[in-house]
């Protein structure tokens, strides 16, 4: 019975994924906020110009947030928004980016809350402010608790639990799942769901995600010590491609399967290197935190009336539909 209910629940979050949309390009994202940069639309806004403030918890190098900010500058684009992105991996320093959008007197601002402890003073401060702000890619348990106006993205949890059940039927039996960034909520909340789903072992192993060659060693180390791991779970595209040149290094027979997308992971999925990916689809994320806000700024409107996330995932990206996903992973854009 309890199965049923959660693969029925399953089913609903891939569907509600499914039905969004995606499209369009831009450029990459770093610490120290710059103007968004025009993408292409279907049309443009004739509304007041506003003024957007996104700020992420992204560390220096990580292309998949470069399609988080290509999907924000879409919206941004579309809904005549002078977009002001910044990022800063560390929590403290990320706070006081939402700070300084608050002391600009910015119309909106869409965050990550990545750690929502340290989110919740600046929210609360921006509230006050009268500026609305929602919440996407990381938060999802805690969004409304730090009083959010919105959310847009994946429940990491469920889609950890879809992603064991699939190992289930792939024949795995021991699971390594590689934690990039320890304390991250999201990240955490993806493992977690794995032992759920899956029914055989999961050893957690924590990696500094910004430092590839220490990511490739530290796992290489694991597998020669524990020759029984037969599955390597990643949470990211980087980490998953690292974690090939681990396998070879320690001459395993193990296999990989990943969260999140690149270019490179998507030509690895079709190739059998990679055996699937969970998409989130981080562009979708960015331009609808975006939109959000001119939505609710020119026409009141809030997405899941206030009280449930907007779901964006989890999508599963296999050899069988790869093909369709590459064309736009070629534009940057998944």
């Amino acid at each position: 019975m309890h199965r049923h209910h959660r693969a029925a629940t399953l089913s609903a979050v891939v569907l509600t994924g499914a039905l969004l949309a995606t499209g369009c390009s831009s450029s990459s994202g770093g610490k120290k906020a710059e103007e968004g940069g025009v993408a292409a639309s279907a049309g443009k806004a004739t509304t007041p110009r506003m003024t957007v403030a996104m700020i992420t918890h992204a560390a220096p190098g990580d292309t998949f947030w470069d399609l988080i900010r290509k999907g924000a500058q879409a919206a941004a684009a579309k809904d005549n928004i002078k977009l002001v992105y910044s990022s800063d991996p560390s929590a403290g320093n990320q706070a006081n980016l939402v700070q300084n959008a608050i002391d600009q007197k910015v119309d909106g601002i869409a965050l990550t809350a990545a750690k929502p402890d340290a989110m919740k003073d600046v929210v609360a401060k921006a509230k006050a402010a009268g500026i609305p702000v929602v919440g996407f890619n990381s938060g999802v348990a805690d969004w409304k608790k730090l009083g959010m106006l919105e959310y847009f993205g994946q429940d990491e949890n469920i889609a950890g639990q879809a992603f064991g059940e699939r190992l289930n039927g792939l024949g795995a039996k021991h699971s390594l799942c590689v934690i990039q960034e320890q304390g991250q909520v999201a990240l955490e909340a993806r493992c977690a769901g794995l032992k759920k789903g899956f029914n055989g072992k999961t050893d957690i192993l924590y990696v500094n995600g910004t430092d590839m060659p220490s990511v490739k060693s530290t796992i290489t180390a694991k597998l020669k010590q524990d020759s029984s791991i037969d599955q390597v779970v990643t949470l990211g595209a980087p980490i998953a491609l690292t974690a090939v040149q681990s396998l070879s290094d320690a001459g395993t027979t193990a296999k990989i399967a990943t969260f999140d997308l690149n270019k490179q992971l998507v030509k690895a999925v079709q190739d059998g290197t990679i055996e699937f990916a969970v998409d989130q689809q981080p562009y979708l994320q960015g331009y609808l935190a975006v939109d959000a806000l001119w939505l609710y700024k020119t026409n009141g409107n809030v997405s899941g009336g206030g009280t449930a996330p907007v779901l964006t995932g989890p999508a599963f990206i296999t050899k069988d539909n790869a093909a369709g996903v590459a064309e736009f992973a070629a534009k940057g854009t998944r």
